[in-house]
Protein backbone atom coordinates (compact mmCIF):
# COMPACT_ATOMS: atom_id res chain seq x y z
CA UNK A 1 0.00 0.00 0.00
CA UNK A 2 1.26 3.40 -1.09
CA UNK A 3 2.75 5.65 2.09
CA UNK A 4 1.04 9.07 1.75
CA UNK A 5 3.34 11.94 1.62
CA UNK A 6 2.62 12.60 5.34
CA UNK A 7 3.98 9.31 6.54
CA UNK A 8 7.09 9.58 4.27
CA UNK A 9 7.56 13.31 5.81
CA UNK A 10 7.51 11.41 8.86
CA UNK A 11 10.13 8.83 8.31
CA UNK A 12 12.15 11.32 6.94
CA UNK A 13 12.04 13.67 9.95
CA UNK A 14 12.79 10.53 11.77
CA UNK A 15 16.66 10.41 10.28
CA UNK A 16 16.98 14.36 10.08
CA UNK A 17 15.98 14.94 13.72
CA UNK A 18 18.53 11.80 14.98
CA UNK A 19 21.43 13.99 13.65
CA UNK A 20 19.85 16.80 16.35
CA UNK A 21 21.25 14.59 19.46
CA UNK A 22 19.03 15.66 21.75
CA UNK A 23 14.87 14.33 21.91
CA UNK A 24 13.59 17.83 23.24
CA UNK A 25 15.08 18.93 19.58
CA UNK A 26 12.83 16.47 17.60
CA UNK A 27 9.20 18.37 17.66
CA UNK A 28 10.24 22.06 17.17
CA UNK A 29 12.26 20.59 13.89
CA UNK A 30 9.72 18.99 12.27
CA UNK A 31 7.40 21.95 12.92
CA UNK A 32 10.55 23.89 11.27
CA UNK A 33 10.70 21.50 8.74
CA UNK A 34 7.11 21.26 7.38
CA UNK A 35 6.77 25.21 7.86
CA UNK A 36 9.40 26.09 5.37
CA UNK A 37 7.48 23.17 3.04
CA UNK A 38 3.70 25.26 3.38
CA UNK A 39 2.62 27.37 1.56
CA UNK A 40 2.13 30.94 2.45
CA UNK A 41 3.93 34.13 2.78
CA UNK A 42 7.64 34.59 4.77
CA UNK A 43 9.17 31.45 6.31
CA UNK A 44 10.86 33.48 9.43
CA UNK A 45 10.22 31.63 12.97
CA UNK A 46 6.91 33.61 14.06
CA UNK A 47 4.34 33.06 10.59
CA UNK A 48 5.60 29.35 10.47
CA UNK A 49 4.73 28.37 14.22
CA UNK A 50 1.63 30.08 12.82
CA UNK A 51 1.00 27.78 10.56
CA UNK A 52 2.51 24.37 11.83
CA UNK A 53 0.86 24.62 15.61
CA UNK A 54 -2.26 27.84 15.07
CA UNK A 55 -3.66 26.85 18.66
CA UNK A 56 -0.11 27.10 19.97
CA UNK A 57 1.49 29.76 18.68
CA UNK A 58 3.40 31.46 21.41
CA UNK A 59 4.96 28.20 22.86
CA UNK A 60 5.84 26.77 19.51
CA UNK A 61 7.88 29.74 18.50
CA UNK A 62 9.76 29.72 21.26
CA UNK A 63 10.98 26.17 20.76
CA UNK A 64 11.18 26.96 16.97
CA UNK A 65 13.42 29.94 17.84
CA UNK A 66 15.56 28.53 19.98
CA UNK A 67 15.99 25.59 17.79
CA UNK A 68 17.24 27.48 15.59
CA UNK A 69 19.18 30.54 17.05
CA UNK A 70 20.84 28.60 19.98
CA UNK A 71 20.46 24.98 20.30
CA UNK A 72 24.14 23.63 20.37
CA UNK A 73 23.83 21.11 17.02
CA UNK A 74 25.81 20.17 14.19
CA UNK A 75 24.81 21.41 11.19
CA UNK A 76 27.48 19.13 9.26
CA UNK A 77 25.84 16.20 10.89
CA UNK A 78 22.46 17.32 9.61
CA UNK A 79 23.53 18.04 6.25
CA UNK A 80 25.45 14.62 6.48
CA UNK A 81 21.90 13.61 7.20
CA UNK A 82 20.42 14.45 4.26
CA UNK A 83 23.12 13.55 2.26
CA UNK A 84 23.17 9.98 3.53
CA UNK A 85 18.88 9.65 2.15
CA UNK A 86 19.41 11.54 -0.96
CA UNK A 87 22.56 10.65 -2.17
CA UNK A 88 21.75 7.26 -2.76
CA UNK A 89 18.96 7.79 -5.03
CA UNK A 90 20.60 11.25 -6.81
CA UNK A 91 24.11 8.90 -7.88
CA UNK A 92 22.54 5.50 -8.24
CA UNK A 93 23.42 3.52 -10.79
CA UNK A 94 26.75 5.01 -11.27
CA UNK A 95 25.22 8.05 -12.38
CA UNK A 96 27.50 10.82 -13.78
CA UNK A 97 28.03 13.06 -11.24
CA UNK A 98 29.45 17.29 -10.74
CA UNK A 99 30.68 18.79 -7.83
CA UNK A 100 29.45 22.19 -8.01
CA UNK A 101 31.06 25.51 -6.55
CA UNK A 102 29.49 28.84 -6.24
CA UNK A 103 28.20 31.75 -3.93
CA UNK A 104 25.31 33.32 -3.24
CA UNK A 105 24.08 36.11 -1.73
CA UNK A 106 20.53 37.75 0.05
CA UNK A 107 20.08 41.68 0.15
CA UNK A 108 20.17 42.68 3.77
CA UNK A 109 19.88 46.37 5.16
CA UNK A 110 21.69 47.44 8.25
CA UNK A 111 25.34 46.39 9.60
CA UNK A 112 24.77 44.21 12.61
CA UNK A 113 23.57 40.59 11.15
CA UNK A 114 26.56 38.56 10.44
CA UNK A 115 28.52 39.15 7.87
CA UNK A 116 26.91 42.02 5.99
CA UNK A 117 28.54 43.96 4.04
CA UNK A 118 28.98 45.75 1.01
CA UNK A 119 29.82 42.87 -1.86
CA UNK A 120 28.90 41.09 -5.16
CA UNK A 121 25.14 40.44 -4.65
CA UNK A 122 23.96 37.82 -7.38
CA UNK A 123 20.56 38.05 -6.85
CA UNK A 124 21.00 41.67 -7.54
CA UNK A 125 23.83 41.62 -9.92
CA UNK A 126 25.57 44.76 -8.30
CA UNK A 127 27.84 45.60 -5.48
CA UNK A 128 25.24 45.82 -2.59
CA UNK A 129 24.92 45.11 1.56
CA UNK A 130 24.29 41.70 1.91
CA UNK A 131 25.28 38.65 3.07
CA UNK A 132 27.53 36.00 0.79
CA UNK A 133 27.53 32.28 1.44
CA UNK A 134 29.75 29.38 -0.30
CA UNK A 135 28.04 26.05 -1.58
CA UNK A 136 29.32 22.79 -2.48
CA UNK A 137 26.94 20.80 -4.10
CA UNK A 138 26.34 17.13 -6.30
CA UNK A 139 24.54 17.12 -9.19
CA UNK A 140 23.58 14.51 -12.02
CA UNK A 141 21.10 14.73 -15.03
CA UNK A 142 18.37 14.25 -12.66
CA UNK A 143 18.97 16.70 -9.68
CA UNK A 144 21.23 18.39 -7.35
CA UNK A 145 21.52 18.65 -3.98
CA UNK A 146 23.90 21.05 -1.68
CA UNK A 147 26.31 18.98 0.57
CA UNK A 148 27.88 22.39 2.36
CA UNK A 149 26.86 25.73 3.05
CA UNK A 150 29.58 28.28 4.66
CA UNK A 151 28.84 32.06 5.44
CA UNK A 152 31.73 34.07 3.38
CA UNK A 153 32.84 36.22 6.75
CA UNK A 154 34.67 39.79 5.36
CA UNK A 155 37.93 40.46 6.98
CA UNK A 156 36.32 43.65 8.67
CA UNK A 157 34.01 41.70 10.24
CA UNK A 158 36.31 39.22 11.26
CA UNK A 159 38.80 41.54 12.65
CA UNK A 160 36.03 43.37 14.42
CA UNK A 161 35.82 42.27 17.92
CA UNK A 162 32.39 43.94 19.38
CA UNK A 163 30.33 42.79 16.13
CA UNK A 164 31.73 39.28 15.99
CA UNK A 165 30.91 39.14 20.67
CA UNK A 166 27.39 40.30 19.02
CA UNK A 167 26.94 37.78 16.39
CA UNK A 168 28.42 35.09 18.91
CA UNK A 169 30.78 34.13 16.01
CA UNK A 170 32.92 31.11 17.35
CA UNK A 171 36.55 32.44 18.13
CA UNK A 172 38.29 29.71 16.01
CA UNK A 173 36.00 31.04 13.21
CA UNK A 174 38.93 33.82 11.41
CA UNK A 175 38.86 35.42 7.85
CA UNK A 176 39.27 33.22 5.24
CA UNK A 177 38.85 34.03 1.12
CA UNK A 178 35.80 32.49 -0.50
CA UNK A 179 38.49 29.98 -2.22
CA UNK A 180 40.10 28.55 1.17
CA UNK A 181 36.33 27.71 2.05
CA UNK A 182 35.60 26.07 -1.09
CA UNK A 183 38.34 24.22 -0.50
CA UNK A 184 37.58 22.81 2.97
CA UNK A 185 34.04 22.08 1.62
CA UNK A 186 36.05 19.86 -1.06
CA UNK A 187 38.07 17.93 1.25
CA UNK A 188 35.40 17.14 4.03
CA UNK A 189 33.04 16.00 1.41
CA UNK A 190 36.40 13.44 0.10
CA UNK A 191 36.61 12.50 3.51
CA UNK A 192 32.93 11.35 3.96
CA UNK A 193 33.19 9.28 0.69
CA UNK A 194 30.91 11.43 -1.50
CA UNK A 195 30.47 9.77 -5.14
CA UNK A 196 33.12 12.22 -6.96
CA UNK A 197 32.27 13.58 -10.44
CA UNK A 198 34.16 16.72 -12.53
CA UNK A 199 34.33 19.74 -10.55
CA UNK A 200 32.33 23.14 -11.08
CA UNK A 201 33.27 26.53 -10.98
CA UNK A 202 33.04 30.18 -12.11
CA UNK A 203 36.16 32.62 -12.87
CA UNK A 204 35.76 33.57 -8.76
CA UNK A 205 37.43 30.23 -8.26
CA UNK A 206 38.83 28.84 -11.14
CA UNK A 207 40.88 31.98 -11.97
CA UNK A 208 43.07 31.16 -8.98
CA UNK A 209 45.91 28.58 -10.01
CA UNK A 210 46.09 27.67 -6.13
CA UNK A 211 43.13 26.59 -6.38
CA UNK A 212 43.12 24.27 -9.39
CA UNK A 213 46.26 22.87 -8.45
CA UNK A 214 44.59 21.55 -4.98
CA UNK A 215 42.21 19.69 -7.64
CA UNK A 216 44.80 18.12 -9.47
CA UNK A 217 46.55 17.01 -6.66
CA UNK A 218 43.37 15.58 -4.91
CA UNK A 219 43.04 14.26 -8.33
CA UNK A 220 39.91 15.82 -9.55
CA UNK A 221 39.19 16.51 -13.00
CA UNK A 222 37.55 20.38 -13.24
CA UNK A 223 35.89 22.68 -16.06
CA UNK A 224 36.25 25.99 -14.25
CA UNK A 225 35.85 29.27 -15.11
CA UNK A 226 38.85 31.59 -15.76
CA UNK A 227 39.07 35.53 -16.72
CA UNK A 228 39.93 37.27 -19.55
CA UNK A 229 43.25 38.49 -18.38
CA UNK A 230 44.89 35.16 -17.73
CA UNK A 231 47.99 34.36 -19.86
CA UNK A 232 48.47 31.26 -21.38
CA UNK A 233 51.51 29.36 -23.64
CA UNK A 234 49.63 28.77 -26.97
CA UNK A 235 50.79 28.20 -30.90
CA UNK A 236 53.62 30.85 -31.52
CA UNK A 237 53.66 32.37 -27.74
CA UNK A 238 56.07 29.88 -26.13
CA UNK A 239 58.78 29.66 -23.20
CA UNK A 240 62.09 30.56 -24.43
CA UNK A 241 64.59 27.98 -24.85
CA UNK A 242 66.00 26.95 -21.80
CA UNK A 243 69.67 27.27 -21.47
CA UNK A 244 72.06 25.16 -20.68
CA UNK A 245 73.10 24.78 -16.96
CA UNK A 246 76.25 23.57 -14.89
CA UNK A 247 75.92 21.73 -11.88
CA UNK A 248 73.21 21.84 -9.18
CA UNK A 249 69.50 22.19 -9.32
CA UNK A 250 67.53 22.01 -12.23
CA UNK A 251 65.46 25.26 -13.58
CA UNK A 252 62.05 25.18 -11.76
CA UNK A 253 60.80 27.54 -14.02
CA UNK A 254 60.10 28.78 -17.62
CA UNK A 255 61.75 31.48 -19.55
CA UNK A 256 60.23 34.45 -20.92
CA UNK A 257 61.47 37.47 -22.78
CA UNK A 258 60.87 40.07 -25.49
CA UNK A 259 60.02 37.54 -28.14
CA UNK A 260 58.49 34.92 -25.98
CA UNK A 261 55.75 35.76 -23.65
CA UNK A 262 52.53 34.49 -22.84
CA UNK A 263 49.07 35.59 -24.53
CA UNK A 264 46.10 36.71 -22.51
CA UNK A 265 42.59 33.89 -22.89
CA UNK A 266 41.16 37.10 -24.71
CA UNK A 267 44.00 38.24 -27.01
CA UNK A 268 44.08 34.39 -27.92
CA UNK A 269 40.32 34.17 -28.74
CA UNK A 270 40.95 37.37 -31.28
CA UNK A 271 43.31 35.47 -32.83
CA UNK A 272 41.74 32.63 -33.71
CA UNK A 273 40.04 32.34 -37.37
CA UNK A 274 36.40 32.45 -37.92
CA UNK A 275 36.09 28.57 -38.48
CA UNK A 276 37.68 28.09 -34.94
CA UNK A 277 34.16 28.35 -33.80
CA UNK A 278 31.38 26.73 -33.91
CA UNK A 279 27.47 27.07 -33.18
CA UNK A 280 26.81 23.93 -30.59
CA UNK A 281 23.70 23.49 -28.31
CA UNK A 282 23.53 22.14 -24.25
CA UNK A 283 20.15 21.39 -23.16
CA UNK A 284 16.71 22.65 -23.76
CA UNK A 285 15.25 25.88 -22.97
CA UNK A 286 11.45 27.38 -22.97
CA UNK A 287 11.84 28.58 -26.76
CA UNK A 288 14.13 25.16 -28.14
CA UNK A 289 17.87 24.08 -27.77
CA UNK A 290 20.05 27.13 -25.78
CA UNK A 291 22.98 27.12 -28.22
CA UNK A 292 26.19 30.02 -28.36
CA UNK A 293 29.43 30.21 -30.15
CA UNK A 294 32.07 28.14 -28.67
CA UNK A 295 36.41 27.78 -30.10
CA UNK A 296 38.49 25.43 -27.82
CA UNK A 297 42.36 24.93 -28.08
CA UNK A 298 44.62 22.79 -26.34
CA UNK A 299 47.07 25.41 -23.75
CA UNK A 300 49.32 25.50 -20.93
CA UNK A 301 48.74 27.98 -17.98
CA UNK A 302 51.72 30.42 -17.54
CA UNK A 303 50.99 31.55 -14.49
CA UNK A 304 54.55 32.32 -12.45
CA UNK A 305 56.06 30.76 -15.52
CA UNK A 306 56.23 26.94 -13.91
CA UNK A 307 55.87 23.90 -15.94
CA UNK A 308 52.08 22.87 -16.58
CA UNK A 309 50.16 20.01 -17.97
CA UNK A 310 48.42 20.62 -21.26
CA UNK A 311 44.24 21.14 -21.15
CA UNK A 312 41.41 22.91 -22.89
CA UNK A 313 40.73 26.09 -22.96
CA UNK A 314 37.10 27.00 -24.03
CA UNK A 315 35.62 30.44 -25.15
CA UNK A 316 32.15 31.39 -25.53
CA UNK A 317 31.92 34.24 -28.06
CA UNK A 318 27.79 34.71 -28.66
CA UNK A 319 27.02 36.11 -32.19
CA UNK A 320 26.99 39.97 -31.90
CA UNK A 321 28.95 40.24 -29.02
CA UNK A 322 32.31 42.49 -29.83
CA UNK A 323 34.63 40.34 -27.62
CA UNK A 324 33.87 36.73 -25.99
CA UNK A 325 31.59 36.93 -23.12
CA UNK A 326 33.09 33.82 -20.87
CA UNK A 327 36.38 31.47 -20.40
CA UNK A 328 37.19 27.98 -19.39
CA UNK A 329 39.99 25.84 -17.99
CA UNK A 330 39.32 22.21 -18.17
CA UNK A 331 41.49 18.36 -17.51
CA UNK A 332 38.71 16.38 -19.30
CA UNK A 333 40.23 13.97 -21.79
CA UNK A 334 41.92 15.60 -24.88
CA UNK A 335 40.04 13.30 -26.98
CA UNK A 336 36.11 14.37 -25.44
CA UNK A 337 33.71 15.71 -28.54
CA UNK A 338 33.29 19.30 -28.30
CA UNK A 339 29.92 19.21 -27.68
CA UNK A 340 30.39 16.94 -24.63
CA UNK A 341 32.88 19.48 -23.39
CA UNK A 342 30.30 22.33 -23.96
CA UNK A 343 27.50 19.98 -22.13
CA UNK A 344 29.55 19.68 -18.99
CA UNK A 345 30.90 22.91 -18.36
CA UNK A 346 27.38 24.76 -18.68
CA UNK A 347 25.92 22.12 -16.01
CA UNK A 348 26.67 24.88 -13.57
CA UNK A 349 23.32 26.24 -14.27
CA UNK A 350 21.83 23.97 -11.52
CA UNK A 351 23.06 25.35 -9.01
CA UNK A 352 20.95 28.50 -10.10
CA UNK A 353 18.24 26.63 -9.92
CA UNK A 354 18.85 25.26 -6.41
CA UNK A 355 19.46 28.87 -4.99
CA UNK A 356 15.98 29.53 -6.67
CA UNK A 357 14.13 27.57 -4.99
CA UNK A 358 15.90 27.41 -1.40
CA UNK A 359 15.12 31.10 -1.66
CA UNK A 360 11.94 31.92 -2.95
CA UNK A 361 10.02 28.35 -2.02
CA UNK A 362 11.82 27.77 1.39
CA UNK A 363 12.27 31.25 2.93
CA UNK A 364 16.55 30.50 2.81
CA UNK A 365 16.63 34.48 2.99
CA UNK A 366 13.91 35.06 5.64
CA UNK A 367 15.41 35.00 8.65
CA UNK A 368 15.92 37.88 10.48
CA UNK A 369 18.65 36.58 13.30
CA UNK A 370 21.91 38.13 13.59
CA UNK A 371 23.86 35.18 14.77
CA UNK A 372 26.19 33.23 13.25
CA UNK A 373 24.79 29.77 14.62
CA UNK A 374 21.18 31.25 13.69
CA UNK A 375 22.41 31.99 9.82
CA UNK A 376 23.58 28.41 9.43
CA UNK A 377 20.91 26.17 11.52
CA UNK A 378 18.38 27.72 9.12
CA UNK A 379 20.13 27.53 6.22
CA UNK A 380 20.41 23.58 7.26
CA UNK A 381 16.77 23.13 7.69
CA UNK A 382 16.51 24.76 4.37
CA UNK A 383 18.45 22.22 2.71
CA UNK A 384 16.67 19.70 4.61
CA UNK A 385 13.59 20.47 3.78
CA UNK A 386 15.10 20.70 -0.05
CA UNK A 387 16.70 17.23 -0.02
CA UNK A 388 12.78 15.74 1.12
CA UNK A 389 11.34 17.28 -2.03
CA UNK A 390 13.96 16.38 -4.10
CA UNK A 391 13.74 12.41 -2.99
CA UNK A 392 9.77 12.87 -3.81
CA UNK A 393 10.36 14.01 -7.17
CA UNK A 394 13.46 10.98 -8.09
CA UNK A 395 11.53 8.33 -6.19
CA UNK A 396 8.02 9.26 -7.83
CA UNK A 397 9.00 10.11 -11.65
CA UNK A 398 6.59 11.18 -14.02
CA UNK A 399 3.72 12.27 -11.31
CA UNK A 400 2.71 15.93 -11.23
CA UNK A 401 1.33 17.22 -8.11
CA UNK A 402 1.04 13.91 -6.88
CA UNK A 403 1.81 15.22 -3.30
CA UNK A 404 0.64 18.43 -1.51
CA UNK A 405 0.75 19.42 2.15
CA UNK A 406 -2.61 21.40 2.74
CA UNK A 407 -2.05 24.96 4.26
CA UNK A 408 -3.75 24.63 8.02
CA UNK A 409 -5.78 28.11 8.76
CA UNK A 410 -3.60 30.96 10.71
CA UNK A 411 -5.29 32.21 14.08
CA UNK A 412 -7.95 34.38 13.73
CA UNK A 413 -6.13 37.73 13.68
CA UNK A 414 -3.12 36.88 13.41
CA UNK A 415 -0.41 38.93 12.05
CA UNK A 416 3.34 37.79 12.05
CA UNK A 417 6.00 40.43 12.75
CA UNK A 418 8.78 41.33 10.42
CA UNK A 419 9.37 42.05 6.87
CA UNK A 420 6.50 41.11 4.41
CA UNK A 421 7.22 38.71 1.31
CA UNK A 422 6.56 39.56 -1.86
CA UNK A 423 7.46 35.97 -3.67
CA UNK A 424 4.68 34.47 -5.68
CA UNK A 425 4.10 30.81 -5.18
CA UNK A 426 5.92 28.15 -7.76
CA UNK A 427 5.55 24.25 -7.83
CA UNK A 428 8.71 22.93 -5.98
CA UNK A 429 11.83 21.42 -7.14
CA UNK A 430 11.63 21.43 -10.84
CA UNK A 431 14.95 20.30 -12.41
CA UNK A 432 13.64 22.05 -15.71
CA UNK A 433 12.77 25.23 -14.05
CA UNK A 434 16.04 27.69 -14.71
CA UNK A 435 16.94 31.19 -12.98
CA UNK A 436 14.46 33.68 -14.18
CA UNK A 437 15.87 36.38 -17.14
CA UNK A 438 16.84 38.62 -14.85
CA UNK A 439 20.00 39.74 -13.41
CA UNK A 440 21.97 36.72 -13.05
CA UNK A 441 24.46 35.15 -10.21
CA UNK A 442 27.57 36.65 -12.34
CA UNK A 443 27.56 39.63 -14.46
CA UNK A 444 26.96 39.04 -17.90
CA UNK A 445 25.33 35.80 -17.50
CA UNK A 446 22.98 34.49 -19.93
CA UNK A 447 19.66 34.42 -19.59
CA UNK A 448 17.24 31.45 -18.74
CA UNK A 449 13.63 31.26 -18.74
CA UNK A 450 11.25 29.67 -16.15
CA UNK A 451 9.70 27.07 -17.35
CA UNK A 452 7.36 26.00 -14.48
CA UNK A 453 3.89 28.06 -13.55
CA UNK A 454 2.91 29.43 -10.79
CA UNK A 455 0.21 27.49 -8.66
CA UNK A 456 -3.38 29.57 -8.28
CA UNK A 457 -3.74 27.32 -5.31
CA UNK A 458 -3.37 27.47 -1.48
CA UNK A 459 -1.38 23.87 -1.41
CA UNK A 460 2.27 23.50 -1.61
CA UNK A 461 2.34 21.06 -5.20
CA UNK A 462 5.61 18.41 -5.05
CA UNK A 463 6.13 18.51 -8.81
CA UNK A 464 7.55 14.97 -9.48
CA UNK A 465 8.40 15.14 -13.12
Amino acid sequence: MAQTIEARFERYCDVMTEALAHADRRAPARWYLKGLMLPGGRKSVEPMAARVQPHNVRSAHQSMHHLVADSDWSDEALLGAVAGQVLPVLAADDARCMWIIDDTGSPKTGRHSVGVARQYCGQLGKTENCQVAVSLSLATETGSLPLAWRLYLPKDWAEDRERRGAAKIPAEIGFATKGAIALAQIEAALERGVPRGVLLADAAYGDETAFRKRLTEWGFTYAVGVRPGTTVWWGKHQPAPALAQGRGRPRQRLVRNETHQPISVLELAKKLPPRSYRTLSWREGVAGKLSSRFARVRIRAAHRDRPREEEWLLIEWPQGEAEPTRYWFSTLPADIAFKDLVATVKARWMIERDYLELKQELGLNHYEGRSWRGFHHHASLCIAAYGFLMLERLKHPGKKNSARFKEPPLPKGFIPRGRPTHAAPHPLVDRHAAPSSGTGHRPHAIPVPLLRQPSPEREATLITQ
